[in-house]
């Protein structure tokens, strides 16, 4: 049977360190020094403070005083040469790029990670509290957030990290239950640290030629796990499921009435959108910020399940036919954000197709069930959706943000959203300009989401994350 890896060292008790002897304990971390390089797992249980009960920390051996003086990474003040490093003496324009930066960057970045491991570990510990809370008037005096016009030494820059971790929510810990999304997957983090890494912008593939592959690849799968013939379609990363909603909402009403991106409002009827009164308020904001406001944005019965009612649904469409409205959009939700209901999707479709309006499906929570066998079946006829938001950063646990916005119709998101500002997107670069996917964003500047969402889904495969939606 394969290992368990690094939490199977303590054996046994492995499952509940917090009930292991001291002496288990340090037995553990131990073995789990051997199984990181360079002396990392050393500076991890001098960290954690392990073995701390049995002896008093002011009195090592000379042997353990001699592993501390070459890897200790303290949280805590202590009588290791650590402090020989000098980060009091030195600022941000001793590292890179500075001439000679490099020992000094590398010693920088190495303590960073090492804060940052610590807080890891913690975070998996049940023995350890969620949350150190104090009020937003205490927090601001425990200490100096102020922002200063001289600069502070690296030393300060640490014991600032050290801080915003001590009061920062644990989010990967064992019993944190709040938001949608939760759990800290360590092969998201390494991705995220990649990502900040290489630094770019996702607007055009000669800035960003690999993460806009991999968007490119991502997006196609998704859209056939969705069920649309050979994947086709379009789709994009956004800064979170509202953004996808707006999207979505955005193009229907170009899709219906294409001038209204050159002229307006004015130029187009007043129009209606439809969605249940369980459905998030992304809809309702996404309606304000396009100028078509809340009050046409019509919200329809829910069953005792918080399913929308689909006889209400049509209902609502004649009525506002009859008072002269144009509906446009309707957002079914996959998995509402208090009951977790998934809303009758075949019946709303018909409605749609009936009356010629746009079908969204709202998949933020719920949409990640599509990669269960097993409970795909509560999202049957999404593949009938004109468009689908899906958040890899909730059921999945990606890390934050990870949302898109998948779309049936190819090129009507670049139709939409498209300036042609040729001072950025050229027209005769030498390569395919349809990898060029700032044009058809509402932004310009665009993180790069994909990475940790591939490469999760990489270190998986589709039967991981299919296993882990079912547990």
């Amino acid at each position: 049977m394969a290992s368990s890896g690094f939490w199977s060292l303590g054996g046994q008790n492995a499952d509940n360190p917090g009930n292991q002897s001291p002496s288990a304990t340090r037995a553990w971390c131990q073995a789990a020094a051997q199984k990181f390089p360079g002396g990392l797992g050393s500076k991890l249980c001098a960290m954690l403070n392990v073995g701390e009960e049995e002896k008093p920390a002011d009195t090592p051996t000379k042997q353990e005083q001699e592993t501390l003086d070459e890897t200790c990474g303290c949280n805590k003040p202590c009588n290791c040469s650590k402090a020989a490093t000098g980060f009091s003496d030195l600022y941000s324009t001793d590292l890179l790029p500075a001439l000679d930066g490099d020992a000094k960057t590398m010693t920088f970045l190495q303590e960073v990670v090492d804060i940052l491991l610590a807080y890891i570990v913690e975070s998996f510990d049940r023995s350890t509290k969620v949350i150190d809370f104090h009020y937003p008037n205490e927090l601001l005096q425990r200490n100096n957030w102020e922002l200063s016009d001289d600069p502070e030494s690296l030393d300060d820059i640490l014991v600032s990290c050290r801080a915003t971790l001590k009061y920062a929510i644990k989010t990967a810990h064992p019993r944190y239950f709040n938001q949608l999304s939760t759990g800290l997957d360590m092969v998201g983090l390494a991705a995220d640290w990649l990502t900040s890494t290489a630094n770019t912008n996702m607007f055009t593939y000669e800035v960003a030629p690999v993460f806009v592959l991999l968007e490119y690849v991502t997006l196609k799968k998704m859209r056939e796990i969705i069920g649309w013939p050979e994947g086709r379609g379009d789709g994009i990363f956004s800064p979170g499921g509202a953004i996808s909603n707006m999207y979505a909402m955005l193009l229907a009403r170009f899709k219906m009435f294409p001038e209204v991106k050159e002229k307006g409002m004015s130029s187009i009827p007043k129009l209606a959108a439809f969605t249940s009164e369980h459905s998030h308020f992304s809809i309702k904001k996404g309606a304000a910020a396009l100028g078509i406001g809340t009050e046409s944005v019509i919200c329809i019965k829910v069953d005792e399940t918080g399913k929308m009612i689909p006889s209400d649904l049509e209902k609502k469409i004649l009525e506002a036919k009859q008072k002269g409205l144009v509906p446009f959009f309707v957002s079914a939700t996959a998995g509402t954000t208090v009951y977790g209901a998934f809303d009758p999707l075949i019946a709303i479709s018909d409605i749609c197709k009936k009356y010629n309006v746009w079908f969204h499906v709202d998949g933020a929570w719920g949409g990640s069930l599509l990669m269960s066998q097993k409970h795909r079946g509560k999202l049957n006829g999404v593949e009938r959706a004109n468009s689908m938001t899906w958040n890899p950063h909730k059921m999945m646990a990606v890390p934050l943000q990870c949302s898109a916005l998948l779309v049936r119709e190819e090129g009507l998101m670049q139709n939409c959203n498209q300036m042609h500002r040729f001072y950025l997107f050229q027209q005769d670069k030498h390569y395919d300009l349809s990898y060029d996917t700032g044009d058809k964003a509402l932004q310009c500047g665009r993180h790069v989401d994909i990475f940790k969402l591939w490469l999760m889904w990489r270190a998986k495969g589709t039967i991981g994350f299919e296993a882990q939606i079912d547990k």
